[in-house]
């Protein structure tokens, strides 16, 4: 599998945002239209990008779907995800224009109804998100933007959705999140050894491209990159070039 670099645009009411480990009272606004900014990093060289619906994540509709299919519509591979609910959901970001529907906390809620996704739709079409705390022992998987407790964990449901033939695992440490802590290594390599047929791509708290190199060292095939590019701690092309 080759190793992907790919952008984040997180969505709040229609503008660029960044959560502080996924605390919806913890935003930064960054006053930048969220399509150019795509634009931008297409023009860097980027051919993924990752974009979520926070408002969506939380509340349960696709709120930002509009935002998302004018970013869709300049030709962008993207993955979208935040506040799919419903096959209904399914369709209407793959209507938009998106090329992988990021599915969270249906995936943590509803793992069978997924699996079923999987068959009919094919793998490819889904990245699966199981954004992970570790807590009494046990990596646990908050779902509704991170804000709700469930009974799941991430050694749950990661091998279980492996055996079911999925492709794509994104997985963010959440106390790592927005934190420019660099990332947790020691899961990546977990779940490079826990579902080694799936394609991780690493989450939270990239601060450097030295954190890259050390992702894909550590197993991962991709890598989400954030709060590091708005600030300018790296550009989209030096990320690429690692």
């Amino acid at each position: 599998m080759s190793f992907t670099v790919i952008p984040a645009i997180d969505l709040r009411a229609g503008r660029v945002v960044r959560l502080k480990q996924g605390d919806y009272a913890q935003q930064t606004t960054y006053d930048v239209d969220p399509r150019s900014l795509a634009r931008d990093y297409a023009q860097a060289g980027a051919e993924w990008l990752h974009l979520v619906d926070l408002d969506g994540a939380r509340g349960g509709s696709l709120e930002n779907l509009a935002v998302i299919e004018a970013i869709a519509s300049d030709g962008m591979r993207i993955q979208a995800g935040g506040g799919v609910r419903s096959e209904a959901d399914v369709q209407r970001l793959l209507d938009a224009g998106v090329s992988r529907v990021v599915l969270g906390s249906l995936a943590i809620r509803d793992p069978v109804m997924v699996e079923g996704w999987l068959a009919s739709r094919g793998a490819q079409r889904f990245t699966l998100a199981l954004d992970t705390l570790y807590r009494d022992g046990a990596w646990t998987l908050p779902s509704a933007g991170w804000t709700e407790a469930e009974s799941a964990t991430l050694d749950d449901l990661a091998p279980w959705y492996a055996e079911c033939g999925a492709k794509h695992l994104l997985c963010t440490d959440i106390d790592r999140d927005g934190m420019l802590g660099g990332f947790n290594l020691d899961l990546y390599r977990y779940l490079a050894t826990l579902v080694p047929s799936m394609a991780v791509q690493a989450s939270g708290g990239v601060r450097s491209l030295d954190d890259i190199r050390a992702a894909r060292d550590a197993g991962a095939q991709g890598v989400i990159l954030g709060r590091a590019l708005l600030e300018g701690r790296f550009t989209v092309k030096e990320a690429l070039a690692c």
